[in-house]
C-alpha cells in the first residue's frame, strides 16, 4: 500500500519544498533590510529543508520509474518495462516534467551549498544571498506545480505497459550530459545571487568578487564539461559524423558559457583592480538571464529538436514571464543601485585591464551574434512575417572571425602588465612567439597532409598565439630562483587554471580546424565480400547478422578493417536498430578512436539487395575538441582550489570585524 502511494508522497514534499523557499526568499531579505538577526537565520534551515525535501521528491519519481509504476502519466510517457535499468534512471530527467524537477534539486542543492559555504561572510551578505536563491527556487517550483507536475496519475486508465524512452536518448551520453548541463546553467544563480545581494548591501568592493569567484568557476567548469559530453553525443549518436550543429537549443547552452567566460575575467579584473564593477555585476545578471532563456527554448515549445521536450504553450508562457521579472527586478536594482556604489579606475589603453575589457567586449559581441541568429527566426514566426532559416553559414561567417580576433588578444593579455605597460616591453617579450606561430602555422599542414590549407593554417596559428606567449610567460615568471621545477611548483594553482583554460581553447581550436578541413567522407554501397579504400585504411564488409537487445533488434555489419601501410587490422560493428515499443529505428555507430584520428562507420539503409548504405568518415584530430573542453574544466577547478579562497573567509572575517559599519548592519 505504501508502494503506491510514494507518487504523492513526492508530490507532497514538493508542496513543503515551495512553502520553505517562500520562508528563505522573505524571511532573510525583510531581515537584511530591518537588521534583524532572527529573521536572517531563517535561510540556513529553510535552504537546507527545501534541499531535503525536493531530493526526496526526486527520489519518488525515480522509485516510480525503478518500479514500473505506469499508473503515474510521466512514467508511462517515457519508460517501458523492457528497458534496462540504467535508462530507467535516466529517463527520469529524459522528460520535461522530470528535467525540471532535476533543475529545482540542483537549484536547491546550489542554494544548500551557499549557504553552507559562506560562514565567514557577513550575516547581511548572507542572508540576502540565499534570500535571492529562494525567491529563483519559489519560481521553479511553482512552474512545476502548476503547469509540468512529474507525479500526475493516470487512474484509473492505468496502460498495460509504457511508451518507451526516446532511443536517441538510450545512451551513456545522456546519462552524463544532462546532469552536468544543468550544474552548470543553474550554478550561475549563485554569482546573480551574490551580486544582486551586492547591490541590495552597497558592497560592489574586491570582497564580493573574492566570495562569488569559486562559485562562477564552479558553474562554468559544469558547464564547459556539459556542452562537450553534448558534442560528443551528437557526434556519435545522430549517425553522420557532425560534432556542432548551430541548432538552437545548442546555441542556448553556448550563450550563457560565453558570457560565463567573459564574467570569469571581469570578476578577476574587479578583484584585483577594482575596476569594471558595474560591468560584473550585469554580466552576473545576462548570464543567469540566459541560462533562464535557454530554458524558455528547451521547454516552450517554440522549438523542434531532439532536445526540446516540452509543446505546451502554457508552459512556455509561465518561463517567459518569470524570465521577464528577473530580468526587469534585476535591471531595475542595478539603475537604482550601482551607480551610488561604483566608481572609475583609471588605465592605460596598453594593459591586462584593456585587454581583458577588450576580449570581454568580444565575446558579447559573439554572444549577441548568437542570440540574434537564434531567436530572428522565432520572432518573425511569430509575428506572421515568414519564416526563415539561419544556418551554419551566418554562424560560421561570424563567429570565426570574431574567434580568431579574440585570439589575438588572448595572446596578449598573460604576459600584459596591470595598469599599464610599454609598448616596447610587449614587443620584446612577444615578438619571437609571434614568429614561431606564423611559422609552424604554414609548415606544420604541410608536414601533415603535404599540401598546404589556409583555414587549417589560420587556425593553427590563432592556436599557437595563445600557448606560445603563455610558455614564455611560465619562463619569466620562473627563472628566478634556484631552478625551474621550483619555480613552477611556486606558481598558484589559480594561475595552472588559467593556464590549461587557455591551453584547452587551443587544443579545440586545432581540433576544429584540421578536423573542418581534412576529414575523409564515403557514402557507399557494400555488401559482404566487398572491399574500398578510404583515407589509407581498407574496409571489407565480412558478413550481416542479427540480434535481439533488451528492447531492440538489430541488423549488424562486421566489417574487417585494416590499415594499408602498417597492415594492422580490427574490427568494427555498426548496427542498425529497430526499437520494440516504439517502431523507431536508430543507426549505432562503429568507432575506432584514437588521438590522432577516428575512424567512423554508421548504417544507412537496407538496399534490399543484400546490401547496405555505409557511410564512412576519417575524422583526424576531432577528439581535441573535447580533450580541450575538458582542459578548460580542469582549468576552472584549479582555480576553485585556489589557497587564496581558502583563505578568504577568515580574511573576510578580519575585514568586517574591522568595518563599523559592517558590524552595524550584522548587529
Amino acid at each position: 500500500m505504501l508502494v503506491k502511494l510514494i507518487p504523492e508522497l513526492g508530490h507532497f514534499a514538493l508542496i513543503i519544498a515551495l512553502l520553505m523557499a517562500v520562508l528563505q526568499g522573505v524571511m532573510p531579505l525583510a531581515g537584511a533590510a530591518t537588521r534583524r538577526p532572527l529573521w536572517m537565520a531563517y535561510g540556513h534551515p529553510m535552504a537546507t529543508g527545501q534541499f531535503l525535501f525536493i531530493a526526496v521528491a526526486y527520489v519518488c519519481l525515480t522509485a516510480s520509474y525503478a518500479l514500473d509504476d505506469f499508473s503515474v502519466a510521466n512514467v508511462a510517457n517515457n519508460s517501458n518495462s523492457l528497458l534496462p535499468w540504467y535508462y530507467k534512471l535516466s529517463a527520469v530527467w529524459g522528460n520535461h516534467e522530470g528535467s525540471v524537477l532535476l533543475w529545482s534539486l540542483m537549484l536547491a542543492g546550489w542554494g544548500y551549498a551557499a549557504s553552507r559555504f559562506s560562514g565567514g561572510l557577513p550575516r547581511d551578505m548572507v542572508a540576502r544571498v540565499q534570500g535571492v536563491m529562494g525567491l529563483i527556487s519559489v519560481g521553479f517550483l511553482l512552474f512545476i506545480l502548476l503547469t509540468s507536475n512529474p507525479f500526475e496519475r493516470l487512474l484509473p486508465n492505468v496502460p498495460h505497459d509504457g511508451a518507451d524512452l526516446n532511443p536517441l536518448l538510450q545512451d551513456i551520453g545522456l546519462i552524463v550530459h544532462p546532469p552536468m548541463l544543468y550544474m552548470g546553467y543553474v550554478g550561475f544563480s549563485v554569482v546573480f545571487a551574490f551580486a544582486i545581494a551586492a547591490l541590495l548591501g552597497g558592497r560592489l568592493d574586491a570582497a564580493w568578487t573574492r566570495w562569488a569567484r569559486p562559485w562562477t568557476n564552479s558553474a562554468w567548469a559544469f558547464l564547459t564539461v556539459g556542452i562537450a559530453l553534448g558534442s560528443w553525443w551528437a557526434y556519435y549518436e545522430l549517425g553522420w559524423g557532425g560534432w556542432w550543429f548551430w541548432d538552437p537549443v545548442e546555441n542556448a547552452s553556448l550563450l550563457p558559457w560565453l558570457t560565463g567566460t567573459a564574467l570569469i575575467h571581469s570578476l578577476a579584473v574587479t578583484e584585483k583592480r577594482g575596476s569594471f564593477k558595474s560591468w560584473t555585476v550585469l554580466l552576473a545578471i545576462f548570464t543567469f538571464s540566459l541560462s533562464l532563456l535557454g530554458t524558455f527554448l528547451v521547454r516552450s515549445g517554440v522549438l523542434t529538436s531532439v532536445h526540446a521536450f516540452a509543446n505546451d504553450p502554457s508552459r512556455g508562457l509561465f518561463i517567459l514571464v518569470l524570465l521577464t521579472i528577473t530580468v526587469t527586478l534585476s535591471l531595475l536594482i542595478f539603475a537604482l543601485r550601482a551607480p551610488r556604489v561604483s566608481h572609475h579606475v583609471s588605465f592605460s589603453w596598453l594593459s591586462r585591464d584593456s585587454l581583458l575589457l577588450i576580449n570581454n567586449i568580444l565575446l558579447v559581441i559573439m554572444t549577441v551574434t548568437i542570440l540574434l541568429g537564434t531567436l530572428y527566426p522565432l520572432i518573425l514566426d511569430s509575428l506572421n512575417l515568414g519564416k526563415i532559416s539561419v544556418g551554419p553559414p551566418y554562424f560560421n561567417a561570424l563567429f570565426v572571425p570574431l574567434t580568431v580576433v579574440m585570439c589575438l588578444f588572448m595572446g596578449l593579455g598573460p604576459v600584459a602588465r596591470w595598469k599599464s605597460m610599454p609598448a616596447s616591453e610587449l614587443r620584446r617579450k612577444l615578438w619571437l612567439a609571434g614568429v614561431a606561430a606564423l611559422v609552424l602555422g604554414m609548415v606544420l599542414p604541410l608536414i601533415y597532409t603535404g599540401e598546404w590549407n589556409l583555414w587549417a593554417s589560420l587556425g593553427i596559428v590563432a592556436a599557437l598565439w595563445i600557448v606560445l606567449p603563455i610558455g614564455k610567460d611560465m619562463w619569466d615568471k620562473t627563472r628566478h630562483g634556484s631552478s625551474r621545477l621550483a619555480g613552477l611548483r611556486k606558481l598558484s594553482l589559480a594561475y595552472w587554471g588559467m593556464v590549461l583554460g587557455h591551453v584547452g581553447i587551443a587544443v579545440t581550436i586545432i581540433g576544429v580546424a584540421v578536423v573542418s578541413n581534412y576529414a575523409t567522407e564515403r557514402t557507399v554501397r557494400m555488401a559482404p565480400g566487398t572491399e574500398l579504400d578510404v583515407a589509407g585504411y581498407q574496409f571489407t564488409l565480412r558478413e550481416l547478422k542479427s540480434r535481439r537487445g533488451a528492447n531492440f533488434m538489430a541488423d549488424t555489419a562486421v566489417i574487417q578493417v585494416r590499415n594499408i601501410e602498417s597492415g594492422r587490422g580490427f574490427i568494427m560493428r555498426p548496427e542498425k536498430r529497430f526499437y520494440l515499443a516504439t517502431g523507431m529505428p536508430m543507426t549505432q555507430v562503429a568507432l575506432r578512436p584514437g588521438l590522432f584520428r577516428d575512424i567512423y562507420v554508421a548504417m544507412g539503409e537496407d538496399l534490399e539487395d543484400g546490401s547496405w548504405a555505409m557511410r564512412i568518415q576519417y575524422k583526424p584530430f576531432v577528439r581535441w575538441l573535447w580533450l580541450g573542453g575538458l582542459l578548460m574544466a580542469l582549468g576552472g577547478i584549479l582555480a576553485i582550489v585556489d589557497k587564496r579562497y581558502r583563505r578568504t573567509r577568515t580574511a573576510d572575517r578580519a575585514d568586517v570585524a574591522r568595518s563599523p559599519k559592517t558590524q552595524e548592519a550584522v548587529l
